[in-house]
């Protein structure tokens, strides 16, 4: 069965921008569409609905005050570095970067993956102290399920 697609005038209307920008998108590759592409005057673009999260994530990105150049970065990093769809990504936006979250890493995109910081997952921390103290403590595990579940 084929998946169905989205003409670019729907696809604009559903992640709220011009068709003009999508043109521009388009031609530019920042989104090609990947079920149909444009072959000449006349042809129709034929948008999947992973492109139209793509698109969205772009215009989210656009709205938050990203330049388009480093949405540009921050798309060619994430199709290079994810085996997934791009909206699976956790991303952080300050200023004029975005960081992208990748486990326990924290990767600027847009200066081309430098790392900036290590995430500290603080449920870990805790998984870990529970875990020391019931093999310390075995016959306090009961106790120690108490005060976790208080």
């Amino acid at each position: 069965m084929a998946e169905q697609g989205y003409s670019g005038t729907k696809a604009a209307q559903v992640v709220g921008i011009t068709y003009r920008q999508l043109d521009y998108w388009a031609r530019t590759g920042l989104v090609r569409p990947s079920l149909v592409d444009a072959a000449g005057s006349g042809s129709r673009r034929q948008y999947s609905y992973r492109d139209l999260l793509e698109l969205k994530v772009i215009k989210n990105l656009l709205d938050a005050g990203i330049k388009l150049e480093s949405v540009r970065d921050v798309f060619e990093y994430l199709r290079s570095h994810l085996n997934e769809d791009v909206v699976t990504a956790h991303l952080v936006i300050d200023g004029s970067s975005v960081v992208f979250c990748d486990g326990e890493d924290l990767i600027d995109v847009v200066r081309r993956g430098q790392g900036v910081l290590n995430v500290l997952p603080l449920a870990r921390v805790k998984d870990d102290v529970d875990a020391q103290l019931v093999t310390l403590f075995p016959a306090g595990a009961g106790a120690l399920a108490a005060v976790v579940n208080a």
